[in-house]
């Protein structure tokens, strides 16, 4: 129901289907009769139109004062017995006297001078006083294909308490094709108890407002998918890169699943330098992965922590590298430990990882002087000391999966945007090639394949005005980017819920205020490469479709 009403009011034409309720047309399936000299009305059918509950089964039927016997059929008003002729079944439907269902329901009867016209008045049953009310507004009642549609909700709980749960059924933000469309909301309370569905009906009408697309690029908010079937045939912008310090990235993922404690990665460094771990617990007991510095200096070394993401443990692989890059991106205090001469500190330690589960790091780090940093997985009951480190194997690479030292780990990237729309790729191997480097234990060269770990330092010029999407192109994509857009910094999770996967479903970024605008990129642990950041012209309100809704309720 649309409203609130202090009537509900039912005119009907024996023999006929048609009818009204409140002045709007409807159709009775089963329209009134005259059965033995009475004028009887199908019993559920017009308890549904007055807005009133037939409670009971095959062998009683309550409705207000009415209590009945459809296998009889015999009527009972306040347990009083009622003529035979109030109660007839025509084929398998349920009549009743027009006279005796006013009565049951308190309401009032009339028929016109010729006694073919009935208009049966009946007031809404008053419900359940603890039961809560659902209740919402829209902005309009009828809309353009592609206009968007303003909801607001206020129901309410008759004691002030809050509402547990709601369900919407028919809501859409936006209708793109004609037609009419019912719309109802259902609210739940602490007790148990739920609303009656509320209601309304939206008209979609006349000349389209927006596209799919258009309408994304006006409304679609940070983290949010949208279709672009166009995607793969956009023009590719010609990216610039430019030299960066050679920040070293040291990789551990090899052997991923180490069945045994050991030694997985180790390499030495001075200065700065970027750690990535992935590594699953393989052995039968609980585990922990440590990342331990060891100085190689005659001196203290400090070694500062600047940056620091985590996810551990879990056994969900695609939120490892997501939940890492959110935690890494937010990560605003550095941490230091000074190191003696010959003395080992773990710079890193998991939490506590049950059989199965998983870790995924990224560390910043910047030390004073020399340094051997070691990345070990140890069963829970063994420290990190240099004398169990001294003990353990050197693990050998499972084969499938990489490790090694690779220099570069900064890739400075700078567009101008010209044309729009215009596509910038990330990680395809071609045009953004794969990092190259070392494997520090065995000597072999290794590609990383990925890019995981690098951090893609994108500057953009000419970005005002426009919008930037991320479309999959390798397969599953969960990640995370930071957006720098004048004086705003911002993570955004990518997408909102779940993974993105296809290409013509891009991932909106941002539209930046700005016309510089930058954006740290690191491929997501877990996740496919490539990528390809996406640039379009943002509808403003000067832009097709006219006037942007900016209302949030």
């Amino acid at each position: 129901m649309a409203g609130a009403v202090s009537s509900v009011q039912l005119q009907a034409v024996i023999d006929q289907g048609a009818a009204y309720r409140n002045g709007e047309a409807l159709t009775l399936v089963n329209p009134p009769r005259v059965v033995k000299g009475r004028t009887l009305l199908p019993l559920r059918e017009v308890a549904a139109v007055l807005g009133q509950s037939v409670l009971g089964d095959s062998t009683q039927l309550l409705l207000g004062r009415l209590s009945l016997d459809p296998r009889k059929p015999l009527a009972y008003l306040d347990g009083t017995p009622q003529a035979a002729e109030s109660v007839a079944l025509v084929g398998n439907v349920v009549y009743v006297s027009a006279r005796l269902l006013a009565d049951a329901l308190n309401a009032n009867l009339s028929f016109s001078d010729d006694g073919r016209t009935l208009t049966l008045t009946a007031l809404p049953p008053g419900g359940n006083p603890l039961v809560p009310q659902a209740r919402f507004s829209t902005d309009k009642s009828s809309y353009a294909p592609g206009e968007r549609v303003v909801y607001t909700e206020y129901a309410f709980d008759p004691d002030g308490a809050d509402l547990t749960s709601r369900k919407w059924t028919g809501r859409q933000d936006v209708f793109f094709r004609p037609g009419t469309y019912t719309v109802n909301l259902q609210v739940g309370n602490a007790r148990g108890l739920f609303s009656q569905p509320y209601s309304r009906t939206i008209t979609v009408t006349g000349a389209p407002i927006d596209s799919p697309l258009t309408y994304a690029l006006k409304y679609a908010t940070p983290g949010d998918t949208f279709a672009d079937s166009n995607v793969l045939n956009y023009p590719a912008l010609n990216a610039q890169q430019v030299q960066a310090p050679s920040l070293p990235l040291l990789f551990s993922d090899s052997p991923e699943t180490p069945a045994t404690s050991g030694i997985l990665y180790q390499d030495s460094l001075s200065g700065q330098a970027r750690l990535l771990a992935y590594h699953v617990n393989g052995l039968t007991g609980p585990a922990r992965l440590y990342v331990v510095a060891r100085s190689l200096e005659a001196r203290p070394v400090e070694v500062r922590t600047e940056r620091l993401g985590e996810t551990a443990p879990t056994r969900i692989e695609g939120l490892l590298g997501q939940v890492t890059l959110l935690d890494y991106f937010a990560s605003s205090s550095s941490q230091s430990v000074t190191i003696q001469p010959g003395q080992s500190v773990a710079v890193y330690a998991s939490p506590t990882l049950s059989p199965g589960t998983g870790v995924n790091m990224m560390q910043d780090l910047t030390a004073s002087g020399r340094v051997e940093l070691t990345f070990a997985m140890l069963e829970d009951s063994l420290p990190p000391s240099a004398q169990v480190l001294q003990q353990l194997p050197f693990m050998q690479p499972d084969g499938k999966h990489q490790r090694g030292t690779f220099p570069n780990a900064v890739r400075p990237i700078r567009v101008t945007l010209s044309q729009l729309p215009a596509r910038l790729v990330i990680g395809d191997g071609l045009v953004d090639p794969a990092l190259t480097g070392t494997d520090a234990l065995t000597g072999q060269p290794q590609r990383l394949i990925g890019n995981y770990g690098v951090l893609y330092d994108i500057q953009v010029q000419g970005a005002a005005g426009t919008a930037v999407a991320l479309s999959p192109r390798g397969g599953l994509y969960r990640g995370a980017m930071n957006i720098e857009d004048g004086p705003v910094t911002q993570a955004i999770k990518l997408p909102k819920v779940g993974a993105t996967s296809t290409p013509d479903q891009p991932t909106l970024l941002w539209r930046p205020a700005s016309n510089q605008f930058n954006i740290d990129l690191v491929p997501a642990s877990g996740s496919n490469l490539p990528i390809s950041l996406i640039f379009y012209k943002s509808s403003g309100p000067s832009a097709f479709g006219g006037v942007i809704k900016g209302y949030n309720p």
